[in-house]
């Protein structure tokens, strides 16, 4: 009786002129792993570290001065949740993001359309419009301090050429706040001006030639090929500016005069003042913490209804 022996099949040989496939090796992921470390370390140190001490700060009665450090449990947190104050400056932020980002985002739109569809001498307009965007808080706020001045500010010299009386711009604790947001409006609309420039200009012109042939005019062509070409990068302003509405400190700040009122204390003003007038650190991160909470709702609740218009 004869056997016959199990016969394995040929390896395959690699095509010809095709390099044969490389198993990965150790010092290739080693190689990864260093490409990441110099990343890694500062993202520890100056990301991972600050959040988690600033968690554990939130925990205890930690003092500007030094003293204190002692665990206090959740002491802080029910401090801060019983602190009307606290939830006055939160309701603060949220209303100068509201009061803010309408008219920023609607108001970058209408200056791109009108540079690029409309208005001569592109080049000086685009300048004009983003030149504010480049200067610091600190000259903003200068600059509007005597724009907005009782008596020698060139606003109310405007309403009282008119025949409009003056009006206490700063003073006034109802005029406070939407004066802030003005002076921010003139300052940050440019950077949204400039993206919606760079969509407009990233919009096919075979769109608008077919859309001449077929006889559409100018507004048609806005409603129906403008605008909704623009709806991507308006979802991103919008995020963009709600976000940086929530962290609106410098100019309030600066603005009055460093005695912010109740009516214009943010959610920021009041972790500062918090933290490095009343020397308590460990109350200060509680209530930092608490903010975050409320911008990640704030995100998540932005997130769903731009996931559903996009849908």
């Amino acid at each position: 009786m004869t056997t016959t022996a199990t016969q394995r099949p040929p390896a395959t040989a690699p095509a010809p002129g095709k390099p044969a496939p490389r198993r990965p090796r150790r010092r290739d992921g080693l190689a990864g792993w260093g490409f990441f470390a110099p990343f890694g370390v500062l993202f520890a140190v100056f990301m991972l570290w600050p959040i988690g001490h600033g968690l554990y700060l939130s925990f205890t009665d930690q003092s500007l001065t030094g003293s204190g450090g002692d665990l206090v449990g959740f002491a802080n947190y029910l401090e801060a949740f019983a602190e009307a104050e606290m939830w006055q400056s939160i309701g603060n932020t949220l209303w100068f993001t509201l009061l803010s980002t309408v008219p920023l985002v609607l108001i970058a739109l209408v200056m791109a359309l009108l540079v690029e569809q409309g208005l001569p001498g592109k080049w000086l307009w685009r300048l004009a419009f983003f030149m504010p965007y480049l200067l610091a808080s600190t000259v903003v706020s200068l600059i509007w301090i005597w724009l907005f001045n009782p008596q020698l500010g060139a606003i109310n010299s405007v309403l009282t050429g008119i025949g409009l009386p003056a009006q206490p711009w700063l003073q006034d604790p109802s005029l406070s706040m939407v004066s802030i947001v003005i002076a921010t409006i003139w300052w940050t609309v440019g950077f949204n001006f400039l993206l919606y420039i760079a969509a407009i200009q990233g919009i096919p012109d075979q769109h608008y030639e077919a859309a001449s042939l077929d006889g559409a005019g100018k507004w048609r062509q806005l409603f129906s090929i403008t605008l909704p070409q623009l709806a991507p990068t308006t979802v991103v302003v919008v995020i963009l500016q709600v976000l940086a509405s929530l962290k609106v400190f410098d100019q309030i700040y600066q603005m009055m005069n460093q005695v912010v009122t109740p009516s214009t204390q943010s959610a920021i003003v009041y972790i500062f003042d918090s933290g490095f007038t009343g020397y308590r650190f460990g109350y200060a991160s509680a209530v930092s913490y608490i903010f975050f909470a409320v911008v990640l709702l704030v995100s998540l609740v932005q997130f769903r209804i731009t996931a559903r218009k996009g849908s």
